[in-house]
């Protein structure tokens, strides 16, 4: 089954971003890797693809798991949420529609 993983940001978070984004990105190759990632990315603050130090206020990963514990245990052990990026993370089924 699908899950989505919607993160949010501390405030402020670009620098801790910055430091754990290598092994943060590692994780979600890991996955797209095994076949097991649909998409993945963040929320720029600003309208832009480019935000620059305005920096981001959250995160979308949307991926297979073979149930809610295991998608809820892979996203408490990711580096952001140790490096402290993340204030809060809510793990739920996704259900694919289209395309």
């Amino acid at each position: 089954m699908w899950y989505a993983i919607i993160s949010e940001d501390v405030s402020d978070s670009l620098p801790l971003r910055k430091k754990a984004r290598p092994d943060h990105l590692a994780r979600l190759n890991r996955l797209k890797d095994e076949g097991r990632l649909l998409v993945a990315g963040p929320h720029p603050t600003v309208d832009s693809e480019e935000p620059g130090e305005a920096g981001f206020s959250g995160s979308l990963v949307i991926a297979e798991f073979p149930s809610l514990e295991e998608a809820q245990t892979w996203a408490d052990s990711d580096p952001y949420v140790t490096a402290g990026v993340y204030a809060s993370v809510s793990v739920k089924p996704f259900k694919l529609v289209l395309p």
